[in-house]
C-alpha cells in the first residue's frame, strides 16, 4: 500500500553504497527527505535521473533536504556504481529482504523483483507531503519533486 500525502512515511533501515546504516527516522526534526526508489543500477533511464540530482546536488541534498535513492539492488553494485558515476548521495540497497522496502512503499513490481519508479517528499516531522509514482520505462520529472521541496520549504 502507497503511504498517502499526511500520512508518517514508513521508517526505512538499510545500508548505503560504503555499508553504512541509514535510517529515514534519524532525519526527523532536521531535514526534509526525498526517498527515491529506481529499479537498477548500472541502467539507462536510471542513470538518467540520478546523474540529474548529482548534477543538481545542490538541490536535493543540503542544509534542509537529503535525497535517498533505493533499490533492490546489493551494496557492492551501489559502491561501484556510486563510483563510476560520481554519486556523493546515498544509494541504498533494499537487498535483504529482497524488496521489503520498497514493498512498505507500495513500490515493488513482484514480476521484475525490483521496485518501480516510487518518489516521495518526506517532510521534517516524517509526514509524506508528495508522492508520484512511475513505471518501470517511465523516466522522472525531477522538477515535480523540487516544487515539492519548495512547498515545504526545504529547497
Amino acid at each position: 500500500m502507497v503511504p498517502s500525502v499526511g500520512d508518517v512515511a514508513p521508517d526505512l533501515d538499510l545500508r548505503n553504497q560504503d555499508g553504512e546504516r541509514v535510517r529515514l527516522s534519524a532525519f526527523r526534526g532536521d531535514r526534509a527527505v526525498v526517498v527515491m526508489f529506481y529499479p537498477f543500477a548500472f541502467s539507462g533511464i536510471c542513470g538518467g535521473e540520478l546523474c540529474s540530482i548529482r548534477d543538481r546536488l545542490g538541490d536535493f541534498s543540503n542544509d534542509d533536504v537529503v535525497t535517498l535513492a533505493v533499490s533492490t539492488d546489493a551494496t557492492p553494485a551501489l559502491k561501484a556504481w556510486s563510483e563510476a558515476e560520481g554519486f556523493a548521495f546515498p544509494l541504498l540497497a533494499d537487498f535483504w529482504p529482497h524488496g521489503e522496502v520498497a514493498r512498505a512503499y507500495g513500490v515493488f513490481n513482484e514480476a521484475v523483483g525490483a521496485a518501480e519508479r516510487g518518489t516521495f517528499v518526506i517532510d521534517i516531522d516524517g509526514v509524506v507531503r508528495y508522492w508520484v509514482h512511475n513505471g518501470l520505462g517511465e523516466a522522472r520529472d525531477d522538477e515535480a519533486y523540487l516544487d515539492a521541496l519548495r512547498a515545504i520549504g526545504a529547497a
